[in-house]
Parts: C-alpha cells; structure tokens; sequence
C-alpha cells in the first residue's frame, strides 16, 4: 500500500515508438485535498477507486490504495466527482529494468508531459532516457489533483 514514484517533465516524443502499450485515462476527484484525495479513473473499459495520502517531505512515498470497481459505478461516480477532470493518453515504456508511463495531457492540460517511475525504494538507482527531463516529484503544481483543479492551460 505504499507508493514510490518520481515525476519528469518530457522534452521530446522521442519515447513515443519506444512504448509497449498506449491507453486513454480519464479521472476526478471525490476529494482533491492533498492530505488524502479520492480518485475515479476510467482506464480503456475498467473502472478504479483509488485513495491517496500525502506525500513525505520529498514527495516521493506516500501511501495509496487502489481497487478495480466496475466501469458502470465509475461511470456514475465520475458525475459527482469534483469539478476538473484530467485526461490523458498514458504511454507505457520499457527503460531498463523500470517502467515508465509517460502520460500525455489533452483537454485542459494539453501541452502537459510527464514521466512516472515507480520504485521499490527511495534511493534505487533508475537508467535516465534522452526524453526525460527536469525532475518535478515535489512540485504539487505537477499532480493530477492539482491539474484538476488549476489546469495547465492556465499557468
């Protein structure tokens, strides 16, 4: 129940014909509080209630707690979620022994790219691509939760 993960800006789309598989996330929030958001996330034709708590003070670990629901419940729940909704196309690509899911924003966040790498621990060591760039795990700017609510378009 414990999350490891660092965040990257993209510079390229260089990691584009590197990716293994590509699918289409749509999600809100139930709760965008940074002490403990609920999320709805609409995955291709699967439905999830994800629950997360604050990062530490590196913003790299925090816990989090996911389960699959049907699509059918997500659906209606996504129409009481929060106003904002975060979508993106989410293109998983094989660096090394990791994986990187490199999200592409459109709607309200278009222009957006980032990079996720989950870890087992916090010092693991991780092979760096050509295409990631400036680390932002700790920038609450960067966060979907965040994105939901202050899309990018705006900044």
């Amino acid at each position: 129940m414990v999350e490891i993960e660092r965040k990257f800006l993209v510079l390229s789309n260089d990691f584009i014909n590197e990716a293994f598989a590509k699918k289409r996330i749509v999600q809100a929030y139930l709760n965008s509080n940074p002490e403990r958001t609920v999320r709805i996330r609409i995955k291709e034709d699967k439905g999830f209630l994800t629950i997360k708590g604050k990062g530490n003070e590196t913003g790299t670990t925090r816990l989090e707690w996911e389960t699959e629901i049907p699509l059918q419940d997500a659906e209606k729940l996504l129409t009481i979620c929060e106003s904002g909704t975060i979508d993106k196309i989410r293109h998983e690509v094989k660096v090394g022994n990791h994986i990187y899911e490199v999200d592409v924003f459109v709607g309200e966040n278009e222009g957006l790219v980032v990079a996720e790498i989950e870890l087992q621990s916090e010092d693991e060591t991780f092979e760096k691509p050509n295409w990631l760039g400036k680390e932002v795990t700790n920038d609450e700017r960067f966060y979907n939760a965040y994105l939901s609510v202050k899309p990018f378009k705006n900044w």
